[in-house]
């Protein structure tokens, strides 16, 4: 991926996950500083590829942060005075905290700790003072969790308010105006239908240059948006199909898979090259025969057989249907087996939620990673897959690619980001605006 900017605007990364947010800032040009991620796995995966990878993306660590997991409360108590050193010269915080306790998907606890997280976003953007901040949640921190409420005169008055609102509240407390709204990762060019919260904020100082406050960015987020499509040759709502139908197994002599951490006896598809424009961007820079965590999962034949009979007796592209669900003797709430014409449903942490659009099997790492749309010479380290309790402390390769932002959805943000942080404000066509959020 090209950069259609030169100069180099600083960011750091909180909660950084495996660093999809990360790898399109700079893949847009931007310059990473520092990235905060408490998983072992995950920041082995976010070192191998930015503190090791590739120069152009390689972050400027700071000598006096260990380049380990950590948290970002350590991060506070331990790096406080080289935080504080720091003030006023980065340009943007970004970060997307833990989203499990605002999720439909989950059970959605208002006393999960990990909603909390937002607040020690603020206190570092507190303590830096960027021009800039980005933060990246799903849809569901705008929905108020519960209800309260406390007495007025005679009346009550209901006093909660969502995750997202408070968030705006202490943002607006710290010195910055911020506005959210609604993006959906297929209208950028991945293959997936993939809606997320994007908040965007501006230090109320600078504020007065943007003609049209946070929404002057959002603006230039949209252009940058339509002028990626055109510059990676790539359209809105890519499909399944064009995204991995090059790393299909059928038809293939299946190869004795060796990459690092899988345990023998797992095969691997051997690679014949990319045939769409999307698949040609992901393959762009990397010529080898096996890709990283390109291991298929071993299914009993009964598990196959199910698979067999859910992609040939029901619909396609959608959660299988109650009745289909009960005719077909499954359990699991949420299985859906792509349509390959169609942009994959939102890739979650769980490996089972999706099945091959014609293939009897789940989907490779690799084949998540193309949905999300990390480039192939992206490694993701660590173990495979993990459960039970294990989930809630343990962070495998997909739940890395589940967590991730999207790479290209980032890569326009960050092309955004630098026209209004240089101050050019300027469209070269007007183009409809996303909505903001309430």
């Amino acid at each position: 991926m090209t950069n259609l900017l030169k100069q180099r605007f600083t960011f750091v990364d909180l909660f950084a996950g495996c660093g999809g947010l990360s790898l399109g800032l700079a893949s847009s040009g931007m310059q990473g500083l520092f990235a905060v991620e408490k998983s072992q796995d995950a920041f082995a995966t976010f070192k191998q590829n930015f503190l090791d990878g590739p120069e152009n993306i390689r972050f400027d660590w700071p000598r006096w942060l260990d380049s380990i997991a950590m948290d970002i409360d350590r991060l506070l108590t331990e790096h406080l005075t080289q935080l504080r050193s720091m003030r006023g010269q980065v340009d943007l915080v970004a970060g997307g905290p833990p989203c499990q306790g605002f999720s439909f998907a989950g059970r959605r606890e208002k006393s999960d700790p990990r909603n909390r997280l937002f607040e020690r976003y603020v206190e570092l953007v507190q303590l830096l003072q960027p021009k800039m901040l980005l933060l990246e949640n799903v849809p569901g921190m705008r929905v108020i969790h519960g209800t309260s409420s406390r007495r007025r005169g005679a009346s009550k008055v209901k006093t909660d308010q969502s995750f997202y609102a408070k968030l705006v509240t202490r943002l607006d407390d710290a010195g910055y105006q911020a506005e959210g709204r609604l993006l959906d990762a297929s209208n950028f060019g991945v293959p997936q239908r993939r809606a997320r919260l994007v908040v965007l904020g501006v230090r109320r100082d600078i504020l007065a240059k943007f003609p049209d406050s946070v929404d002057s960015v959002f603006k230039l987020v949209e252009e940058a948006r339509f002028l990626q499509l055109g510059e990676l040759s790539l359209s809105e709502g890519s499909s399944a199909a064009d995204a991995i139908s090059d790393l299909r197994t059928k038809g293939q002599t299946l190869l004795a898979y060796e990459g690092e951490s899988s345990r023998s006896g797992f095969l691997c598809a051997p690679y014949s090259g990319p045939r769409t424009a999307f698949q040609k961007l992901m393959h762009e820079g990397h010529g080898r025969l096996v890709m990283n965590s390109m291991r298929l999962a071993k299914h009993s034949d009964r598990v196959t057989a199910r698979f067999i009979r859910i992609l040939n007796e029901v619909r396609k592209g959608v959660n299988i249907s109650d009745a289909d669900r009960k005719k077909l003797g499954l359990l699991k709430h949420r299985t859906v087996p792509m349509a390959p014409d169609l942009p994959a449903p939102t890739l979650t942490t769980l490996p089972d939620d999706l099945l091959h659009y014609n293939e009897p099997r789940i989907l490779t790492v690799r084949e998540s990673a193309r949905l999300q749309s990390f480039p192939d010479w992206f490694a993701f380290c660590g173990k495979y897959t993990t459960g039970g309790a294990r989930r809630k402390f343990e962070c495998p390769r997909y739940t890395q690619v589940g967590n991730a932002v999207p790479p290209l959805l980032a890569r326009a943000i960050g092309l955004g980001l630098q026209k209004a942080l240089s101050g050019n404000f300027s469209l070269h066509e007007a183009r409809p605006i996303l909505k903001a959020t309430a």
